[in-house]
């Protein structure tokens, strides 16, 4: 094979790409003196022989080098030999879409056609931004369990195609939003996902052999066949990439939104000489500086050069990739805060516009913890223009008044707090652009240390007892407000069925891994904290004005404990009252009067009462209801006594909601 300048020009794509006869091949390696394309050749091969004339691509006046190569097909192999003033080697392409199983990270890439799967997802929508209910976790150690049920993963990692047995239960769980934490490539079996090295290449790790696929495309099956769609075969199915594409299809058969978590503020935390650093293998600095990167470290990796039009492009590209070839319907992006502090401002204005224009329908979401937090979610070019911003408002003052509960029937617990967290917007209108949640992989991780570890919402609400009826209620309240609240909501995995361990990638570590056989039986705390969350989700995709846009937090009463705000859609009412109470008594026969905007009946539609000990047979609420016919009151026009059990969340609402 000998490389032609077929086919290439600067509107070229990057990496390999098959074309009519053949595949084109072009790499940014602007000072580079050589750059050769090594195919389907072994990694013992001489360099001199690496060095053929025929495998050399050209080099244009703006660094790029390109080549086209007939005959080279879909799953074919082939690496980058790059000859700098530096060292000489093989390098990984930056935009491979797929990479060898074994030998990573000397390991070649795999030229892959990205229309080769065959998507059943044309009627799928993404759900409104105001309408998403999202669920985080890790994929390493979020589930596997062989044919006969038994958890598997203790000491192996868990795959991709494992979570499809987990889509079911998202669908009854309430949920309309997945969001794995990163899948892109990385050093090690083992990790976050946040130390990528190859963005373009699924984790591997995440991916199923194609020898050990029977099983799970059995599973597969089985949920397609269930929606009325073919059966796939095994060579639908191989491949990392496939295999992700795969999942998010079902997904969205299933109704169900995927957001990718995305890491463009560093990369790696450790490069191994075949990787992006330093890929034109200039010589290594004083200052440690490469083509793609600053000198300046985060989180173990180094920060992209943004200033660089070539960078900002790649990373882009990636985004696009997700979007185009994955079917992902949104992207959480990683520490914004550093790409905004480190020359990345212009650039995240251009990927947001970019990946808007692609699909509108995409969410962007940014980890953004600037001064000025508004400016995360407004438009250019005062903003950088992402669609959510997280708040850590409502979680760290909810968290501060659980741990005072904890204290004691006697100790002093400061709602203002949380009613002040409540009306934090970045945006109005616009409340939904919060990004809410009281747990996530950061908090809740068992290496960190010190604040950046905090105690997952049943332990914070008894740390002697995570189990008994304080915890359990406690927890309840939590993340009660949590789904009632303004902005978009995020559970962390496990948090939906009270997990009160720490988590940790490591699968050495089963005791850190999420407690299946708790919710299939063996605790009955935790199957009774699901069907609470799984209801209160649903209620809160059944009443628009949960997910809308009124607010008025108008009762706090820091001695009882009790907290009441008033939800509505602006210009169509559809009214509910929410009342939080952390009394540890209750407020019996109708003995608690809250104010509400209008007279007349109000449904009581949700009582956490009745979960503690499902059925709890001494449940007390307000059954069939209260009527709104007393005196003015927290400022509204009229009022009504309740019921009001100890620790608890009630919901009332004027109609019977929306489905």
């Amino acid at each position: 094979m000998t490389a032609s300048q077929l086919y290439i020009n600067s509107n070229t794509p990057l990496g390999a790409n098959l074309v009519s006869g053949g595949t084109t091949f072009r790499t940014w390696a602007p000072e580079a003196l050589e750059v050769y394309v090594a195919i389907n050749q072994a990694t013992q091969t001489p360099s001199a022989a690496l060095k053929n004339p025929d495998n050399l691509l050209k080099k244009d006046g703006n660094g790029y080098w390109g080549g086209f190569f007939s005959g080279v097909k879909d799953g074919d192999l082939y690496r980058f030999y790059i000859v700098g003033t530096g060292s000489e080697g093989f390098k990984r392409d930056p935009y491979a879409r797929e990479l060898e199983m074994d030998g990573y990270p000397d390991c070649d890439c795999i030229v892959c056609n990205p229309g080769d799967y065959q998507w059943h997802d044309a009627a799928f929508r993404v759900p409104d931004f105001n309408d998403l209910i999202v669920y985080q976790f890790h994929i390493g150690v979020f589930y596997a369990k062989d044919d006969t049920g038994k958890d598997i993963r203790a000491g192996r990692v868990c795959k991709i195609l494992d979570v499809v047995d987990r889509i079911e239960y998202f669908v009854d769980l309430g949920v309309n939003a997945l969001m794995p934490l990163p899948f892109q490539e990385y050093q090690g079996a083992n990790g976050l996902g946040y130390n990528g090295t190859d963005l373009f290449s699924p984790e591997m790790d995440y991916s199923v052999r194609e020898s050990d696929l029977a099983p799970y495309l059995a599973r597969v099956n089985r949920l397609l066949t269930a929606k009325g769609v073919a059966a796939l075969t095994t060579a639908q199915i191989k491949g990392q990439t496939n295999q992700f594409k795969v999942f998010i299809d079902l997904c969205h058969l299933y109704g169900i939104a995927v957001i990718t978590d995305v890491v463009y503020n560093h990369a790696g935390g450790g490069f191994d000489d075949q990787s992006i650093k330093f890929f034109d293998r200039q010589p290594y600095t004083t200052d440690n500086n490469s083509l793609y990167f600053t000198d300046q470290d985060h989180a173990g990796g180094r920060v992209f050069a943004f200033w660089k039009k070539e960078v900002r492009q790649f990373l882009i590209d990636n985004a696009k990739s997700l979007i185009e070839e994955y079917h992902v319907d949104g992207l959480r992006y990683d520490q914004v805060t550093v790409i905004a502090e480190k020359g990345g401002w212009g650039f995240a204005q251009d990927l947001t516009n970019t990946i808007r224009f692609v699909k509108p329908s995409a969410v962007q979401i940014a980890e953004y913890w600037g001064n000025e937090r508004w400016r995360g979610v407004s438009a250019p070019p005062n903003g950088m223009g992402f669609d959510l911003g997280y708040s850590d408002a409502l979680r760290d003052n909810l968290r501060n008044v659980i741990a005072e509960t904890s204290r004691g029937s006697n100790a002093h617990v400061n709602l203002d707090q949380v009613r002040d967290a409540l009306y934090i917007n970045y945006q109005n209108p616009g409340r939904w652009r919060m990004f809410q949640c009281l747990e996530n992989h950061d908090l809740e991780y068992f290496p960190h240390e010190g604040r950046d570890r905090q105690p997952r919402m049943s332990a914070l609400g008894d740390p002697s007892n995570s189990r008994s009826w304080y915890a359990r209620s406690r927890a309840k309240v939590a993340t009660g407000l949590l789904l009632t609240a303004p902005g978009v909501p995020m559970i962390f995995m496990g948090q939906e069925f009270l997990e009160d361990k720490y988590w940790d990638d490591y699968q050495g570590r089963p005791e850190l891994l999420i407690w299946w056989e708790g919710l299939e039986g063996k605790d009955k705390a935790m199957s009774d904290q699901h069907r609470f969350t799984r209801d209160m989700m649903w209620l809160r995709r059944k009443y628009p004005a949960l997910r809308g846009e009124g607010l008025n937090v108008h009762h706090v009463h820091n001695d009882n404990r009790v907290i009441a705000f008033h939800r509505w859609l602006p210009g169509f009412g559809r009214d509910v009252v929410v009342v939080a109470s952390l009394n540890e008594g209750t407020f019996y026969n109708h003995s608690y009067r809250i104010g509400l905007p209008i007279a007349g009946h109000w449904r009581e539609v949700f009582n956490s009462d009745i979960y503690d000990e499902w059925f709890n047979p001494n449940v007390q609420g307000n059954y069939g209801g209260i009527t709104a016919n007393g005196p003015a009151w927290d400022g509204l026009p009229t009022s009504a006594q309740i019921t009001l059990p100890a620790n608890s969340v009630l919901i009332f609402a004027r109609d019977t909601g929306d489905f």
